[in-house]
């Protein structure tokens, strides 16, 4: 299975440094939680285990179950069974959508959108999000829903990230597409379907990660710009046939580089 900013104005996408700081404000009275904490919320309902499965037939089942009932994203995960990445770091994300409610400021075609994976890679919403190479930080920068970066120190639990475990990008790439949870000086640990096991937290050394690209979701309001969206991205796309340069991933998904 192939999987899987530096802002243009400083009015339309915070820094790092402002993003940090908001995540940190207490939230008190019916102030509402912040996407990473609505994540972190999401992860806790997802099961353990269930295997690791990247074959055609895998995603195949995967949109074979996932659906939208009554503006609800329904994900018949026993059906589902073993999976990979980028389709379990996705699910994730729906249940964040469904947790966000109005904030999410979704029609009924946009959440329609979202919730159609029957795609190839680069098509439609998660055709971008299950492509090679930054298909999560591209999205993110089309989106205009979040902030991409590769600094460890503005790492927060519920970042989405991208790793890949050679200097490939594109088609002879290697990577895995996870949910940021914590460091130390020398290790990573993120939660994802991971092999051999399925879906649950890892800890990895950070000496093994040739590349790494954090995506932030800090906007759901712009969710709503997802039906502007083109049916297909032609960077993702290429990414099944093409290399790719990490210039061309920082230019083309606005990657915040600042240490």
């Amino acid at each position: 299975m192939k999987l899987l900013l530096i802002p243009l104005l400083a009015f339309i996408l915070p820094s790092c440094a402002q993003v940090e700081q908001d995540d940190q404000k207490p939230h008190l009275g019916t102030t509402p939680p912040t996407p990473n904490s609505l994540i972190l919320a999401s992860i806790k309902t997802m099961p353990q285990g269930k295997g690791y499965a990247a074959a055609q037939k895998d995603v195949d089942r995967l949109a074979a179950n996932v659906s939208l009932q009554d503006r609800h994203f329904k994900q018949d995960l026993n059906r589902i069974g073993p999976t990979f990445c980028s389709g379990a770091t996705y699910l994730v994300f729906l249940r964040t959508i469904e947790r966000l409610g109005p904030l999410s400021n979704l029609s009924e075609k946009s959440l329609a959108r979202f919730a159609n994976l029957g795609v190839q890679d680069g098509e439609g919403i998660f055709g971008r999000w299950n492509a090679n190479g930054p298909g999560t930080a591209k999205l993110f920068a089309d989106l205009n829903c979040g902030v991409n970066f590769t600094s460890y120190a503005h790492a927060r639990a519920g970042d989405f990230l991208k790793m890949w475990w050679t200097e490939a990008i594109g088609a002879k790439e290697r990577g895995h597409l996870v949910i940021y949870l914590s460091q130390t000086p020398t290790t990573l640990t993120y939660w994802s379907a991971n092999q051999p096991g399925g879906y649950g937290t890892k800890t990895v050394e950070k000496s093994k990660i040739k590349h790494h690209l954090f995506s932030r979701f800090t906007m759901p309001k712009n969710l709503s710009q997802a039906n502007s969206l083109s049916p297909k991205d032609p960077f993702l796309a290429d990414m099944l046939r093409k290399d790719f340069t990490w210039a061309q991933v920082v230019q083309k998904c606005r990657v915040q580089t600042t240490p």
